[in-house]
């Protein structure tokens, strides 16, 4: 049942084949066999036209601070109460390239660029949507995954709900500041903003909510036979979209993190990654 699940969201999506399962185990390999050479970590902790490396600030404090949000299968916490996912592992990946540690911190995801933009952060890593607000706020790595906005409903309703023209009578649960408060507000549809996507399911989960709007790779993981939600599916897809990294405009961490993502992904770690969580078929070339 849950490879038809993970079907159906391929053909939502057209793009993705996903099914969540936890593992932080390739993180080390992903370090070892994608950190870059010398000459490139030299071009990367040069100072950029625009200011101070932060790639060199980074490396002096010892940290690589990832503002992130709990959500499965990109960035959550295992049994023992560590960060793991896709993001996460590259994230721990990326760091230990740069001679650093990751660390990880929740953030509010509607303040994600003035949390950035204060220093409290270092970069936005978490399944970010690249669209022209995030662009506008941040300088962006190269996209690195597809995917999409999806209508979460119960399941024994969904036969209802298979069009957007059918969902506009719906009451919709969106993250703040997310695509899905997005996809809510161009398709004109009633919505109340809760503080994560994981929420916005519960919303419907309890009856509080008719429906909610989440990432297609969120739903893979937590929707249907098999997973958190067993009572709930999805419906229709919303949009295409692309997930970036965030950093401070001027960051000479972002050419950093496109040389980290080129040689990982050609050498196979980044797909090894990919395939420990389940999101393999949303990998874009690097």
């Amino acid at each position: 049942m849950r490879k038809k699940i993970i079907a159906s969201i391929m053909a939502m999506t057209l793009c993705f084949s996903l099914a969540a399962c936890g593992s932080n185990n390739v993180s080390a390999d992903l370090s070892d066999s994608a950190s870059l050479d010398e000459a490139t970590t030299s071009e990367s902790t040069e100072s950029d036209s625009e200011g101070e490396s932060e790639v060199a600030k980074i490396q002096e404090a010892g940290t690589l601070v990832v503002g992130i949000t709990d959500f499965e299968p990109m960035d959550y916490k295992d049994d023992e109460g560590n960060w793991i996912g896709f993001d996460a592992d590259m994230a721990n990946a990326f760091a230990k390239s740069l001679g650093v540690e990751a660390q990880f911190v929740e953030i509010e995801w509607d303040n994600k660029a003035l949390e950035l933009e204060s220093g409290s952060i270092d970069c936005v890593w978490n399944g970010m949507t690249l669209t022209d607000e995030v662009k506008s706020a941040m300088d962006c790595s190269n996209a690195y995954c597809n995917n999409a906005q999806v209508v979460i409903v119960p399941k024994d309703k969904a036969d209802d709900y298979q069009t957007v023209e059918s969902v506009k009578e719906l009451n919709f649960a969106v993250e703040v500041g997310s695509a899905g408060a997005s996809e809510a507000e161009a398709n004109g549809l009633n919505y109340t903003e809760v503080n994560s996507q994981a929420n916005a399911l519960m919303e419907v989960a309890a009856g509080t909510s008719d429906a909610a709007i989440i990432d297609s790779l969120m739903a893979a993981a937590m929707v249907g036979e098999g997973t958190s939600y067993a009572d709930l599916t999805y419906t229709v897809g919303l949009n295409s979209e692309e997930y970036g990294v965030g950093f401070r405009k001027g960051s000479d961490l972002v050419s950093a993190l496109n040389d980290f993502f080129k040689a990982s992904y050609d050498d196979g770690t980044m797909l090894k990654t990919a395939e420990t969580y389940g999101v393999q078929a949303a990998l874009i070339e690097q």
